[in-house]
């Protein structure tokens, strides 16, 4: 599967889309649109992975993925079991950067819009009171109509665009002009990395999956995506270790191994290097929040 062009509708009186997505797997592909898209998540737990950039996403994140860069949000397994009680609830936002007309955004009032568009080409993750303050404007939007609709956008994107604690996602240098053959590729090496990721995945496993030779492949995962596969791979698995760090229902021993490290040591290590706190220190300060 590559990333697919995804066609964005909207409704006859409405120039941009603003929806409620209550199910885990709407859009739950790698794919792309010329929209950029603003997304609160509400409800859920999962991991997104934007142009070459892994994070965990809970509930309260709010983030912003520029026009044509490729994303996957992809819902925790739990979510999608059969008898499952957990909900997902995402507000949703597209809109091209011209829907207000060719001039608008160079505007002198606009440049701090137009310099904020500019940023999330490589994607922006947006925390604290304004994330706050965005999720209160979205719901605000969604229940707006008319004019109010475009203003609560522009009191959104004024919002993000003052905010200086802004991170950035995917790396300056993510290419994301593959052709289909490599999009396909890469698709099916996350796919399965993220079914397998808990157990020691041997090089010749995923050469298999790329269909290319071993030698091959490490040049070619870190030619796409800027990193080695086993860097890729811990990132998942300490994504993953945040994830039962805050559901609190194992020890960190427990979670050490859950998540597909070796020994405790090595664990540690790469949680610190991740995330810049230890696994106890996190597992704390989202207790104090």
């Amino acid at each position: 599967m590559k990333p697919q062009l995804l066609k964005v509708t909207n409704e006859p009186t409405h120039s941009f889309s603003v929806r409620q997505d209550m199910y885990p797997y709407i859009n739950n592909l790698w794919h792309y649109h010329p929209e950029v898209e603003l997304v609160h998540i509400r409800k859920g737990s999962g991991t997104v992975f934007i142009g070459d950039h892994i994070m965990r996403f809970n509930v309260g994140d709010v983030v912003m993925v520029g026009a044509h860069l490729p994303h996957y949000w992809r819902y925790d397994d739990a979510y999608f079991e059969p008898d499952t009680t957990l909900n997902a609830d995402a507000a949703v936002i597209h809109f091209a950067e011209n829907f207000w007309g060719e001039h608008f955004l160079n505007l002198p009032e606009n440049k701090p819009i137009k310099q904020l568009l500019e940023k999330a080409k490589r994607g922006v993750h947006i925390s604290g009171s304004t994330a706050e303050t965005v999720a209160g404007l979205i719901k605000r939007m969604i229940a707006g109509e008319g004019i109010h609709r475009i203003i609560s956008l522009l009191d959104v994107l004024s919002a993000i665009a003052a905010c200086n604690k802004l991170v950035f996602l995917s790396s300056i240098g993510f290419r994301h002009d593959f052709d289909d053959q490599e999009n396909e590729r890469i698709n099916a090496i996350y796919e399965y990395s993220l079914a397998h990721f808990r157990r020691k995945i041997q090089l010749s496993e995923i050469a298999d999956i790329a269909r290319i030779s071993e030698n091959s492949f490490c040049r070619y995962f870190k030619s796409r995506t800027r990193k080695t596969y086993s860097q890729f791979l811990i990132e998942i698995r300490v994504g993953d270790a945040c994830k039962l760090l805050i559901e609190d229902r194992l020890n960190i021993k427990q979670i050490c191994f859950e998540c597909g490290f070796n020994n405790l040591v090595g664990f540690h290590k790469y949680f610190k290097l991740i995330t810049g706190k230890s696994p106890l220190s996190y597992q704390r300060e989202y207790k104090k929040v």
